[in-house]
């Protein structure tokens, strides 16, 4: 891409309809990265003035940290040339220098910049490359079966994502359905993910029974995953022309039926995978009639917040089911993420947002 010169270039950043949105966005995201939570009480308790100098303080301190040990040498010795303002020189025979420590301050810190710019670019170039990667290994398309409207959506908070939404054609006349959330973010919870997708595509063919089937891949999952990973994931096998659906539940958020302007929160599931090759797994059957639905969703929902701090909630998502009624599955799912970017507003993601919506038709 051609360069479009400086000018031209703060010229567009000027003429952004969102600048100041993103300013306060950037700002928030300064606050949650180097403030922890006990920092953040103890400034809510502070007056104005007392509030303003301690989280100037903290935030540095919390920047400082976080560098390498030689960028914070650099960075301590900016400032002792900042705070000091003199200017040193040297007269020799043929030449004399004279140099102003403000200005060695200011270079030194720059060179910092550039040093963390550098990683963040770097960084940034290896996982857009994973998020194509992710994107080529999920479902470009909503699956038809028979009797069935479904919705599948998924969106990272960040380049790659740790949720998984997918499906397989098991036999002629079934569809299986999954919805995953690996603890974590970023590139390994995404590789974690990928992992879990793969074994279920490779194995879910051989079993009829759906707990034996995730029996087996949490034995896969404890024996190769980290220990300190798991995942929690939902498995539905629905049949063209057929109400009953199957499904098992591994440590996620039960799905929920929505049936007229009612709904039913289904039963809890066994633990995750990856915590104990003990687990066991029961598998559930869901009667569903014409015009009913299915929903399956990831903690992106209702762990979203507001920049209040606070969660959309359980309570929110049940609120929002009765005014559902008689939706495609495709206008639950688009009412459901309308009601959670409202309720966001300008405040950035903080989670994997996933959503699967299964409608009986016939």
């Amino acid at each position: 891409m051609k360069d479009k010169g400086f000018g031209k270039t703060i010229l567009s950043d000027l003429q952004q309809n969102d600048l100041f949105h993103s300013l306060k966005r950037d700002l928030l995201d300064v606050y949650d990265f180097y403030l922890d939570r006990e920092s953040k009480d103890r400034l809510s308790r502070m007056n104005r003035v007392r509030r303003g100098f301690a989280m100037s303080f903290w935030l540095l301190k919390g920047m400082f940290f976080k560098l390498t040990s030689a960028r914070r040498l650099l960075l301590l010795v900016a400032f002792v040339f900042a705070l000091s303002g003199n200017q040193a020189s040297f007269n020799g025979q043929y030449f004399s220098l004279r140099a102003d420590f403000r200005i060695i301050s200011f270079i030194i810190v720059l060179v910092i910049l550039m040093l963390e710019l550098m990683d963040k670019l770097l960084a940034h170039d290896e996982l857009l490359v994973g998020k194509k990667v992710q994107a080529a290994l999920m479902p470009t398309d909503n699956p038809e079966l028979k009797g069935w409207d479904v919705w599948l959506y998924t969106r990272s908070a960040n380049e790659v994502s740790g949720d998984l939404v997918d499906y397989l054609r098991v036999g002629d006349a079934k569809l299986g359905v999954a919805l995953g959330d690996v603890a974590g973010k970023g590139l390994g919870a995404a590789l974690c993910m990928a992992r879990i997708q793969a074994t279920l595509h490779a194995i879910a063919d051989d079993f009829t029974s759906l707990a034996a089937l995730m029996s087996r891949m949490n034995r896969i999952v404890c024996r190769d995953g980290l220990p300190t990973r798991f995942s929690t994931l939902v498995y539905a096998e629905i049949a063209a022309g057929s109400g009953t659906m199957r499904l098992v539940n591994a440590g996620h958020y039960p799905p929920i039926v929505l049936s007229g302007g009612k709904h039913e929160v289904l039963k809890p599931g066994a633990p995750a995978l990856g915590i104990t090759k003990k687990s066991r797994y029961t598998e559930q059957k869901v009667q569903l009639k014409k015009g009913d639905s299915l929903l399956i969703y990831s903690d992106g929902i209702t762990d979203a917040r507001n920049q209040r701090g606070e969660h959309f909630d359980d309570g929110r998502l049940l609120a929002l089911l009765p005014g559902l009624k008689g939706m495609t599955s495709e206008k639950i799912g688009k009412e459901v993420v309308g009601a959670v970017d409202r309720f966001i507003g300008d405040a950035r993601p903080n989670d994997d947002l996933s959503l699967v919506i299964l409608r009986r038709t016939q």
